[in-house]
């Protein structure tokens, strides 16, 4: 592109050297020539004054002295020469200076002006000033020559003020050009920079705002894959394990197995429900979503961890305080998020595993408590990636934040050692009655 603007610029010079230039010869020329014929005409008229009455009777004339190389020449009447130089015979040009007036013309390779003389109020002879062309023609091509240096001159500093302007004018575009490469190559980091051309800059800020947002709709592609991945390892582990114990058992109660499958399913819906559900909620944005009594809600999370909690040996502790059974809140968003929470602790922590639901000036606040201690810094466990252990993501405790939130609830970290996680949610209006 720097060589197409450089070529832009240069033959705009070339054309605008060329419309000014050729004119301009034009007018040297004829100023040269026009300016030879007048200084011819100064010289005869200088030479007519001298002439005096007796010429006619045989006086002789005596010319000034010509500068450069003109020739002075005076004749008679007749057109024959007299005194000075010039052909022996007047030329057709200055034969017409017989009849009163100044003339010029060419005569050959010669400029030639005749200026008449007079004498009682009646034409006695002329006088003759001529010029060789090729003198004239010699100044005019001098001053071409120097035209044309002049020219060149002016195209050389045309062609380094165009190098110069493409140079500033493209070293933005190629900026632009790379930062876009490197985006397309996989770094949402590369941001154009800005530039002195205002029409530049705006491409190089409209850039850069569509990679931001290019950056938040991966970001927010990644988090609900990260997300959804969380989610559904666990049930579709414990759904796995389920048949394959069913079909591993010789005389098991399949149809027992099929409605604990069946169960687990339903979870799994409501699993892809809620995370598909905190993907499209705006950032901070408070999602409805369904209620149910808060006793029914933890007892679903009790058929759910019991048994992986007992294969380890660990027990599960179920209090419900009295005036908070009936309370509603989200469940599905108390699910996943109570899910999360209890996978955490029989991950990380260790010993029995309490949940507890409380009631907190209308609010539902649900605990749960392991006898284990927190290994991470209490400022950062809730920073999506923040893990001390090798198999787990670091994703769990951000993701249970955020549906936390999404449902105009909070999530904390009531103590570190027992460890300790309160889920706050406002309690739901009961449905209104059927009828």
């Amino acid at each position: 592109m720097r060589k197409r603007v450089v070529r832009v610029a240069v033959v705009a010079v070339l054309v605008a050297l060329v419309l000014l230039a050729t004119p301009l010869a034009v007018v040297i020329q004829q100023s040269f020539f026009a300016d030879e014929r007048a200084e011819l005409e100064r010289a005869a008229l200088a030479a007519a004054v001298r002439v005096g009455p007796k010429f006619a009777v045989g006086d002789r004339v005596e010319l000034p002295v010509p500068e450069r190389d003109a020739r002075l020449g005076v004749y008679d009447r007749s057109g024959h020469l007299r005194d000075g130089t010039g052909p022996r015979t007047a030329d057709p040009v200055s034969r017409r200076a017989t009849t009163g007036v100044v003339t010029r013309g060419h005569s050959g390779h010669e400029l030639v002006v005749a200026v008449p003389v007079s004498s009682s109020e009646r034409t006695v002879g002329l006088v003759r000033a001529s010029a060789r062309a090729q003198g004239v023609w010699r100044r005019v091509i001098l001053a071409w020559l120097g035209l044309v240096g002049t020219a060149l001159a002016a195209l050389a500093t045309g062609v380094l003020v165009a190098r110069r302007q493409a140079r500033t004018l493209t070293a933005p575009l190629e900026s632009l050009s790379t930062t876009a490469e490197a985006v397309a190559g996989g770094d949402m980091t590369a941001r154009a920079e800005g530039s002195a051309i205002a029409e530049i800059d705006q491409v190089a800020r409209t850039q850069n705002t569509m990679v931001e947002h290019l950056t938040r709709l991966l970001e927010h592609e990644r988090r609900f894959s990260a997300n959804a991945s969380h989610q559904l390892r666990t049930p579709l582990a414990g759904l796995q394990l389920g048949l394959e114990a069913a079909a591993g058992e010789p005389g098991a109660d399949l149809r027992e197995a099929v409605d604990e499958a069946l169960a687990q399913a339903r979870h799994l819906q409501r699993t892809v429900d809620e995370v598909l559900r905190l993907a499209r909620a705006a950032p901070g944005a408070y999602v409805p979503t369904t209620s149910r009594p808060a006793s029914e809600v933890i007892e679903g999370v009790e058929r759910r961890w019991h048994g992986p909690l007992a294969a380890e040996g660990r027990r599960l502790g179920l209090s419900v305080e009295p005036g908070s059974e009936t309370l509603r809140i989200p469940d599905r968003t108390a699910e996943q998020i109570l899910d999360v929470l209890l996978d955490n602790a029989r991950r990380h922590g260790r010993g029995a595993v309490e949940v507890t639901v409380r009631e907190i000036s209308g609010a539902v606040a649900v605990d749960v408590t392991d006898e284990g201690s927190l290994a991470l810094d209490p400022r950062t466990v809730f920073e999506r990636g923040a893990t001390t252990s090798r198999s787990g993501s670091g994703i769990g405790l951000t993701l249970a934040r955020e549906m936390a939130e999404a449902a105009g609830g909070r999530l904390t970290l009531a103590r570190a050692a027992p460890t300790t996680f309160t889920l706050l949610l406002p309690a739901a209006e009961p449905p209104p009655p059927r009828g």
